[in-house]
């Protein structure tokens, strides 16, 4: 018989005047692996930290175990005065753990543990807070987005590694497919209360529907019997007065229940501004290579898309996906081969690193770019206040800043302003990034609706399934295939998944640098003239680019040596620097994209 390891009963818990959680409820017993669910904002992550004790109710009670080891993943760790990340692991430990442990895990999460916190990227420290939280063998995980900054080797490494795992956990996470695989109970976190199934996440939406339901009908009968009682009220005052007072003391808790109900949150509503119907070639690439260095990031490249296909570019952190998305959509010349682009095509990019959004601009001066207070949705215009309505903005949002806004909401915005425009190509970079569920099938099922061509960079597996027609796999070396069908259809005609690159990889590469002294170590951030030389460094070699188009064809001139010999001198030199600068500055930008890359893929 399973036993009780954690109870959490009857929570209550309001933050700033509103209610948070409101009479919450969470059992968990030894054999239960929870996926705990809800809309961003809903309190997930606030009632994963009352279960570990780091937050303390307004009421309630919370009873643990006794003997029970807890230990929690946050979404943000701290790593305090650590001076190393194997000295910030090795503090989790309990008295009687194996210090072995943390560097197994390290080991296979692809640190050494002599990095310095100060240094990690987004997903290392992610992967050190993972080794900090499984080294202990804890009894009970709770582990608040643990697939965050992971690319998909890691994400089906921890995966493996929780389905073998012996203990209980909660989960809270966006990624549909890693839920599937690992839950067993969910509980669904909704308008403040807690609704319990004892299945699997993969039942979940169909149950979810089937109570809504039901609570539509509850509130029809409600509105119902109040039309009864009012009715009474006007016409049926001849009974004794004893009999009146009961039955209007009835009536005014049936109107304080309707009023009290809080309804269901809505659903954000997605419409794809369409633009004019590209030509049937959308994007030719032949033969295209690009290095940076001795690093090969594409090797001789053949690829069609036509009109209609939705593309997925799947492979692990640092593979080049963003650099090879620049160059089928002509942002980047590629070292060899060639590119051309389909003719009348709207391209609309949806950039969920969120570096476009301006912390200071008002939110309805994101959507229309500062110009007026209307959009046009396909040939419809509309208040900019309605417009935000669809993805769950208050209209007294319109005028605040960006700035306070949480990362989900910021993902909404950007959705709300980018389909606002007019496409007929979408390069969606990571469109999944801090969405919920909720919103998560919608945009899926917008997508299943869009006229126009996709191309997708994910490392959502059941989002590529649901969206993409085809997927472009890394096979390491610079060389990608395309296989048909979703990423499920990949695995199968592959034989395996992102998995090519061993984790353990990272570790070997670590050690051979480490034991180099002299070599400087990688830089771990942009600096204020990185992040210049990218913003500038592009118009600089679209100059260089007409300067020399414009000297090869005043070279061309047969007779331009003859009648000024002075003049022919000063254009052959001139266009030797030119394409010596040409050449530094490609480097210099792709050196700094790559390493852009590679910061917000970690």
């Amino acid at each position: 018989m399973a036993r009780l390891l954690l109870n959490l009963q009857d929570i209550h818990l309001t933050f700033g005047g509103k209610p948070v959680l409101e009479g919450a409820e969470l059992m968990l017993a030894d054999d239960e692996r929870i996926a705990l669910v809800g809309r961003n904002g809903s309190g997930k992550s606030t009632l994963l930290k009352i279960a570990a004790g780091l937050v303390e109710p307004d009421g309630g009670e919370r009873w643990l175990q006794p003997g029970t080891t807890v230990r929690y993943l946050p979404q943000e760790p701290d790593f305090g005065n650590f001076a190393t990340v194997l000295d910030y692991v090795e503090a989790g430990l309990g008295p009687t753990d194996n210090p072995y442990r943390c560097k197994h895990y390290l080991n296979e999460l692809g640190l050494t543990g002599d990095e310095k916190p100060a240094t990690l990227s987004g997903g290392e420290m992610r992967r050190a807070a993972l080794a900090r939280t499984l080294a202990p063998d804890p009894d009970i995980l709770l582990l608040d987005e643990p697939t965050n900054h992971l690319d998909l080797p890691a994400i089906e490494w921890l995966e493996n590694e929780l389905k073998s795992s012996r203990a209980a956990f909660i989960l809270i996470s966006h990624d549909r497919r890693f839920l599937e695989a690992l839950s067993n109970r969910t509980i669904w976190l909704d308008r403040g209360a807690s609704k319990r199934m004892d299945r699997g996440f993969s039942d979940f939406e169909a149950w979810r529907d089937q109570v809504l339901e039901q609570e539509e009908i509850e509130q029809q009968k409600l509105a119902q019997r109040i039309a009864t009682e009012e009715h009474w009220m006007r016409y049926g005052v001849t009974a004794r007065r004893k009999r009146n007072m009961r039955r209007v003391g009835l009536l005014s808790t049936l109107r304080r229940a309707r009023r009290e109900h809080v309804g269901n949150l809505g659903n954000v509503r997605l419409t794809a501004s369409s633009g004019d119907a590209s030509g049937r070639l959308v994007v030719e690439a032949k033969k295209i290579s690009k290095s940076f260095g001795e690093r090969a990031i594409v090797s001789n490249l053949d690829l069609l898309m036509l009109r209609g296909d939705r593309l997925g570019i799947v492979g692990p952190n640092g593979a080049g996906k963003t650099t090879l998305i620049k160059m089928l959509t002509g942002a980047m010349e590629p070292d060899s081969g060639s590119v051309r682009l389909g003719t009348n095509l709207q391209v609309v990019t949806l950039d969920q690193s969120r570096q476009s959004l301006d912390p200071n601009t008002l939110l309805a001066d994101v959507i229309t770019a500062g110009r007026g207070q209307s959009v046009t949705i396909n040939g419809e215009t509309r208040h900019v206040a309605s417009y935000m309505k669809d993805f769950l903005f208050r209209p007294e949002q319109a005028r605040t800043p960006v700035s306070v806004l949480s990362g989900g909401e910021r993902a909404r915005l950007i959705l709300a302003r980018e389909l606002a425009k007019p496409s007929n190509f979408l390069v969606l970079d990571e469109p999944t990034n801090d969405l919920d569920l909720e919103t998560l099938d919608l945009l899926q099922e917008m997508l299943g609706d869009y006229q126009g061509t996709i191309l997708l960079v994910s490392h959502d597996r059941d989002f590529l399934d649901r969206v993409a027609t085809s997927i472009l796999m890394f096979e390491g070396d610079g060389k990608w295939t395309e296989y048909a069908g979703g990423y499920s259809d990949m695995v199968a005609q592959r034989g395996a998944g992102v998995n090519a690159r061993a984790l353990k990889v990272a570790v070997s590469e670590r050690a051979a640098s480490s034991a180099q002294p002299s070599k400087p170590q990688a830089r771990r951030k942009l600096t204020f003239k990185d992040k210049h030389a990218l913003e500038t460094l592009p118009a600089k070699m679209a100059s260089l680019h007409d300067e020399i188009v414009a000297l090869e064809a005043k070279l061309a001139d047969p007779e331009l040596f003859a009648r000024d010999p002075m003049g022919f001198e000063k254009a052959m030199s001139r266009h030797q620097k030119a394409k010596a600068e040409m050449t530094q500055a490609e480097e210099q930008w792709l050196e700094l994209e790559m390493l852009k890359e590679e910061l917000e893929a970690n």
